[in-house]
């Protein structure tokens, strides 16, 4: 995008946003002085010693580029974060909040939106936005369903992959049918981080995909439908499950790192993730065998975009569109999806970068546990947000431990 596009698109901003103590700049480099000096607060999930060096580099590139310092505030729950800007909202904090930027998205993007907590439009101001391609992807301008309308801005994907160790598995299950039938032959080498950790509740929503009488319901409002009759078959193949797996499907892991580490300390045969490349980086950084493989199951799994997002009444907006930006450039995708420093899957089209941007993204080496991208083809859609809420609230009343 040219400075000329860009400042007109800034200049946009200045009608969209909501309630700034002073106007942002209406062009680009004008916009990135203002920044100078800012320190922004990032509340972004802090679960992963990988993500949380990636942010950290990120702070470091813009300290070094724009005298901007990069404060991660790490989250167990987004919702906290959600819970806080609320908070501010109702104590009549319209200017000066304490988050600037949050990665976030599905529900907790859907109850910000609802309830007018995010500042924007902006997304499709930002420089580096294009090289998305966003009306090429469309995913890119979708989350969960819901359009972003601009007040997300895409930094990564994510798409439901399994692993599991060749040594000790052979022909792992291919659905979840198949793999209920697995974990009874092979009990107690297979689980699921506790919902609502957000793995452990994507795996309640790809068995729903699967199990459902009519999937297609889940694209819509759970409110509009019997939830107890659409649900019930995901109960009872619980149910069925539970018996068989790791300890009795009495305890859970809390986190997928957790699960990642009783792959890697042999417990468990069978394992997931949310981020396709995950298992080839844990073997290059010795934390899974040289025996992991990675799959999707064959009617294809769950995927989708993860974002940032402004909140309405952030401090330091300036600094939170910079940083949005550099998070879009072909430095900082490519250095993400490097499976030697996290593995997170690129938002950039490549056809919208030149020559010397796309070599940044090549790999020198072949990894046997990563999928190749043509795997990843089969990606099964998010239920719209309303049955994320309904599952993590009926699966804790139904088997939360005391």
């Amino acid at each position: 995008m040219s400075t000329r596009l860009a400042s007109l698109a800034l200049s946009l901003i200045l009608v969209a946003s909501t309630a700034q103590a002073a106007p942002l700049p209406g062009d680009w480099p004008t916009l990135v002085d203002q920044a100078r000096g800012q320190t922004v607060y990032w509340n972004a999930w802090g679960g992963d010693p990988a993500v949380n060096r990636y942010i950290g580099w990120v702070g470091e590139r813009l300290e070094e580029a724009h005298d901007i310092e990069v404060v991660h505030v790490k989250l167990d729950d987004t919702a906290a974060a959600v819970s806080r800007v609320i908070a501010e909202k109702s104590a009549g904090n319209v200017d000066d909040g304490a988050i600037d930027l949050i990665w976030i998205n599905g529900e907790n993007f859907a109850a910000m939106k609802r309830n007018g907590l995010l500042f924007g439009p902006f997304a499709e101001r930002l420089p580096h936005f294009a090289l998305t391609a966003p009306k090429e992807n469309p995913e890119m301008l979708t989350d969960f369903t819901l359009p972003t309308e601009g007040y997300e801005s895409p930094w990564g994907k994510a798409q439901l992959t399994f692993y599991y160790d060749s040594a000790r598995l052979e022909q792992p299950p291919t659905d979840m049918v198949a793999l209920l039938d697995w974990a009874k032959a092979h009990p107690g080498r297979f689980t699921y981080p506790l919902v609502p950790d957000f793995l452990g509740s994507t795996f309640l929503k790809q068995a729903l995909i699967e199990l459902a009488e009519d999937p297609a319901v889940l694209a819509e409002p759970a409110e509009t439908h019997d939830i107890a009759a659409v649900t019930a078959p995901l109960w009872n193949y619980l149910d069925a499950l539970h018996p068989h797996l790791w300890r009795e499907g009495r305890h859970f892991p809390r986190s997928g790192p957790e699960l990642k580490q009783l792959m890697g300390d042999g417990e468990l045969s069978l394992a997931f993730t949310f981020n396709p490349s995950e298992p080839a980086a844990a073997v290059a950084a010795y934390q899974l065998p040289p025996s992991t493989r990675s799959y999707v199951l064959d009617g294809g799994t769950l995927g989708n975009v993860h974002f940032v997002a402004i909140p309405f009444n952030a401090r330091h907006k300036a600094g939170a569109l910079v940083l949005a930006n550099f998070l879009l450039s072909p430095e900082a995708q490519a250095r993400k999806q490097d499976i030697d420093v996290w593995g997170d899957p690129t938002v950039l089209d490549m056809d919208r970068l030149d020559a010397e941007a796309r070599a940044r993204f090549q790999d020198a080496e072949d990894n046997p546990a990563r999928l190749p991208p043509e795997a990843l083809e089969k990606l099964l859609p998010e239920p719209h947000p309303s049955w994320m809420q309904a599952l993590e609230a009926m699966w804790l009343e139904r088997y939360a431990r005391g």
